[in-house]
C-alpha cells in the first residue's frame, strides 16, 4: 500500500501546484498579448462601453434583428436549446419564429427567411447573422426610418467580414455593431 500511496499523493501535489499556478499563470500571460487582454472585444461608443463577441437582443422592428438565443443573450449561461431538428418543441419554436419574422415584414416569402434568423446558435450568444439575413430584413427598416435602401446595402457591405484568411466560415455581419451604425446613419 505504501508503495502506492506515496506516488499518488505526491503526483497529486504535483498536478495541483502545475494546473492551479503555472498553468493557469501561463494562459493569463497568453491572454494578455490578445486583443482585449483576455476580456474579450469591447469598444466604448457615446460612454458606453459594448461587448462585441456576445450576442444582443435587437427585436424593435427599426433594428437589424439578431439571431434567436436559447439562453435569452445572457452571457454568464451559453447553450444551445438541444433539440433535434425533428423535436416537435423545436420545431414549434422555430414556426412561431417565422411566423413573428413574416408578420413584421410583409411581402417576404417564408422561403426567403435564412434559418439564422430562426434558430438559436450552439453558444446561443452568437453576434452574428449572414449577409442574406441582413439583406431580408433591408425593406422593413427603410420604411420605418424613412432610409433609401441603398443606403441600408451600403451599410450592409460596409460591416461584412470575410471569412478567416479567405477560407473558414462565411460572411457574416455583426449586429451590435451594424445597429450602432444604423443610429450614426443621417
Amino acid at each position: 500500500m505504501k508503495n502506492n500511496l506515496i506516488p499518488a499523493i505526491r503526483l497529486t501535489l504535483v498536478c495541483l501546484v502545475f494546473f492551479c499556478g503555472i498553468y493557469t499563470a501561463a494562459v493569463w500571460a497568453i491572454a494578455q498579448l490578445a486583443p482585449g487582454q483576455g476580456n474579450g472585444f469591447t469598444f466604448t461608443e457615446n460612454g458606453k462601453t459594448h461587448h462585441v463577441n456576445v450576442g444582443q437582443a435587437f427585436t424593435s422592428d427599426s433594428y437589424f434583428w439578431s439571431r434567436p438565443s436559447a439562453v435569452g443573450y445572457d452571457a454568464a449561461g451559453s447553450g444551445g436549446s438541444n433539440y433535434g431538428p425533428t423535436n416537435p418543441d423545436h420545431l414549434a419554436e422555430v414556426n412561431a419564429r417565422v411566423d413573428n419574422f413574416l408578420g413584421h415584414n410583409p411581402g417576404i416569402n417564408k422561403f426567403e427567411i435564412p434559418s439564422d434568423l430562426v434558430t438559436a446558435s450552439g453558444s446561443g450568444l452568437d453576434p452574428h447573422i449572414s449577409v442574406q439575413a441582413a439583406k431580408v430584413q433591408v425593406k422593413r427598416i427603410a420604411t420605418i426610418r424613412n432610409i433609401s435602401e441603398n443606403s441600408l446595402e451600403q451599410l450592409i457591405q460596409k460591416h461584412t467580414e470575410k471569412p478567416l484568411f479567405g477560407l473558414f466560415g462565411t460572411e457574416r455581419i455583426n449586429v451590435l455593431k451594424l445597429n450602432l451604425d444604423l443610429d450614426n446613419l443621417k
